[in-house]
């Protein structure tokens, strides 16, 4: 079983750069692709970025591509989201979130989430 643990959310003003950290337990994050959702305040929550299991091949909703860019340092059970020319619309709770497969897991395949760090981009 792994558990994750999100870090490096706050404030930013539009326009800027924040870059989240996700902390996995367990010697077995290298067989879990790692996904990024996030849930803005009375909305679904909704799939932002996923990332295989060596950090091959990775894969965005298109609101966030070309500005937002995951990654993972398996020897530091550690994903990331690094995220640039943040907008207002981007503004909510990032979770980060873990599937055991060998698949290209669907978005609601995701077994594992951490608690969430909030994100918040003022104008």
């Amino acid at each position: 079983q792994v558990q994750l643990v999100e870090s490096g959310g706050g404030l930013v003003q539009a326009g800027g750069s924040l870059r989240l950290s996700c902390a996995a337990s367990g010697r077995t994050f290298s067989t879990y692709v790692m996904g990024w959702f996030r849930q803005a305040p009375g909305k679904e929550r909704e799939f932002v970025s996923t990332i295989s299991r060596r950090g091959i091949n990775t894969y965005y909703t298109d609101s966030v591509k070309g500005r937002f860019t995951i990654s993972r340092d398996n020897a530091k059970n550690t994903v990331y989201l690094q995220m640039n020319s943040l907008k207002v619309e981007d503004t909510a709770v990032y979770y980060c979130a873990a599937v055991q497969t060998t698949q290209w897991p669907k978005t609601t395949e995701y077994d594992k989430w951490g608690q969430g760090t909030q994100v918040t981009v003022s104008s």
